[in-house]
């Protein structure tokens, strides 16, 4: 399986997200590096990190989109749980001897992409509207601006 690239319909337009996004993709193709090498150690430690990290960025994410009151929070997080459960019988999987990397990778690089693509874009959105309040965009510059602005503000 070649390595995967990042592309750019997989961007949601949130910093933060399309990082971690990005880093999961990373860490998806240290799994098929790790794989190469045969070291079951090595690559025992890569998948806990990559689910780790998944799971980590799911809850990030989830908070985010209660946060900003998208109205399907609670369907997008019964589908990271039941990723979730899908990837733990994995990890059992491996832990018990079986040899499921390409199996794990090939799921990971096809639900994680179409996740991305799908979901996360359904409420990127709500989210990108309700970090806005945050971070207002930047004063113009130039004192006929700034003296234009207070006038007619």
């Amino acid at each position: 399986m070649a390595l995967l690239v990042w592309q750019d319909d997989l961007n949601t337009g949130i910093e933060v997200i399309d990082h971690q996004h990005r880093c999961i993709v990373e860490m998806l193709n240290r799994l098929q590096a790790a794989q190469r090498d045969s070291a079951r150690p090595a690559l025992a430690e890569v998948i806990d990190s990559l689910i780790a990290y998944t799971l980590s960025h799911f809850a990030f994410e989830e908070q985010l989109m209660e946060e900003a009151g998208y109205a399907f929070s609670r369907a997008h997080k019964r589908v990271h749980e039941i990723f979730g459960q899908r990837v733990a019988d994995y990890r059992q999987r491996f832990q018990a001897g079986e040899d499921i990397c390409d199996e794990l990778r090939a799921l990971l690089g096809r639900w994680l992409f179409n996740h991305f693509r799908s979901d996360d874009q359904a409420y990127a959105e709500s989210v990108k509207q309700h970090l806005a309040r945050f971070n207002p965009p930047p004063p113009r510059a130039g004192w006929l601006s700034r003296t234009l602005d207070r006038l007619f503000d």
